[in-house]
């Protein structure tokens, strides 16, 4: 399970180091082989475990594509998906059009969602959290028993 959120620097080719606490968790869940592509209503990216997206992958071919929504998820997570394995000092090379479709930059955060992860770059993660702050929290959120 992927909690917590980490502050990390990607370099001018793209390459990341994954904090040694996600690394470990990542290697045990999956021996490090990733897929990442497109946040459908964010702009960021969503980082799964290989074998957490090989799960998820009938569900997003199997949506009805006679709907405008259902396309276009399937477009952005199909069209965007990209294998990665880490290497052996747990790097990750991201390629120019995810970095593009994400906005990232140099500092980015690594938010654990349980089973995936989001990688943001930092100033649109506080930009998102500056908004969401904005708007009226879902009723299902406020009877939520924590």
């Amino acid at each position: 399970m992927f909690l917590g959120s980490h502050t990390i620097t990607m370099d001018s080719k793209g390459r990341l180091a994954i904090p040694a606490k996600i690394r470990d968790a990542l290697i045990s869940a999956c021996d490090g082989r990733l897929v990442i592509t497109a946040h459908t209503e964010e702009r960021c990216l969503l980082v799964y475990p290989e074998p957490q997206w090989l799960d998820l992958l009938p569900k997003i071919e199997a949506l009805p594509n006679i709907h405008r929504k259902a396309r276009l998820a399937q477009r952005l997570l199909l069209g965007y998906a990209t294998p990665l394995e880490m290497d052996g000092n747990g790097r990750v090379l991201l390629s120019q059009p995810l970095r593009d479709y994400a906005d990232l930059d140099k500092k980015l955060l690594l938010v654990g969602q349980g089973k995936k992860l989001e990688l943001w770059s930092e100033s649109g993660w506080f930009e998102w959290l500056g908004a969401a702050g904005e708007g009226d929290m879902p009723e299902e959120m406020l009877s939520l028993s924590l």
